[in-house]
C-alpha cells in the first residue's frame, strides 16, 4: 500500500496519553503549590497569587485531560513497503513521508518516564534536516522491531539516495 495524504494507519500506544499528562503535571502542580504559598505568606500579593494559581490549575486540568486525548487522536504512523509515514501535532498537523531508499539513520530513544511506561521514540532520519520523522509514544518493543526492520530494509539500497 502506498502512503498518500490520508492519515497513516497506526495509532501510537495508548500509554502515550499518560506520557503526555506527566509533563503538565510536573509543571502545573508545583506552580499551583507555589501560588498558594505566596497567597498565604505575602498578603500584598494574595490576589495576584490566587489568580495565578487558578490559571495554573485550569491550564493543568486542560493539559492533562483534553490535550492528551486530542493529541492521541491525531498522532499516527505507518511503515509501508516503500516509505515511512507519520502525522503529528495536536493543533497544527505535520505529515512527513520518507521513502525507504532515503533513510540514513534509524534509532530509538527512551527517557526515564518512557522507560517506566515501556514506551520509546522512533526517529527516522534522511540527509535532509527537513526529512526527519519523530514518532513519540510507541510501545518500546514495537519501536525496537520497527527500527531493526527498517535498518535491514535500507541495506538493500546500496546507491547514494541523497
Amino acid at each position: 500500500m502506498h502512503p498518500t495524504l490520508r492519515e497513516p494507519a497506526n495509532s501510537v500506544d495508548p500509554r502515550a496519553k499518560t506520557l503526555w499528562r506527566i509533563g503538565p503535571l510536573v509543571l502545573g502542580v508545583p506552580t499551583l503549590i507555589a501560588a498558594v504559598v505566596v497567597a498565604v505568606v505575602v498578603e500584598e500579593a494574595r490576589w495576584i497569587a490566587l489568580t495565578a494559581g487558578l490559571a495554573a490549575a485550569a491550564l493543568t486540568v486542560a493539559y492533562t485531560t483534553v490535550v492528551p486525548l486530542w493529541r492521541y487522536r491525531f498522532h499516527r504512523w505507518e511503515v509501508s513497503e516503500d516509505a515511512v509515514y507519520s502525522q503529528s501535532g495536536w493543533f497544527v498537523r505535520h505529515r512527513v513521508i520518507i521513502p525507504i531508499a532515503r533513510i540514513q539513520v534509524v534509532d530509538t530513544e527512551a527517557g526515564p518516564i518512557e522507560q517506566f511506561l515501556r514506551l520509546a521514540k522512533l526517529t527516522v532520519t534522511t540527509a535532509s534536516s527537513a526529512g526527519t520523522i519523530h514518532i513519540v509514544g510507541l510501545d518500546a518493543e514495537v519501536a525496537r522491531t520497527t527500527a531493526a526492520d527498517l535498518t535491514i530494509r535500507t541495506q538493500a539500497f546500496t546507491d547514494d539516495a541523497t
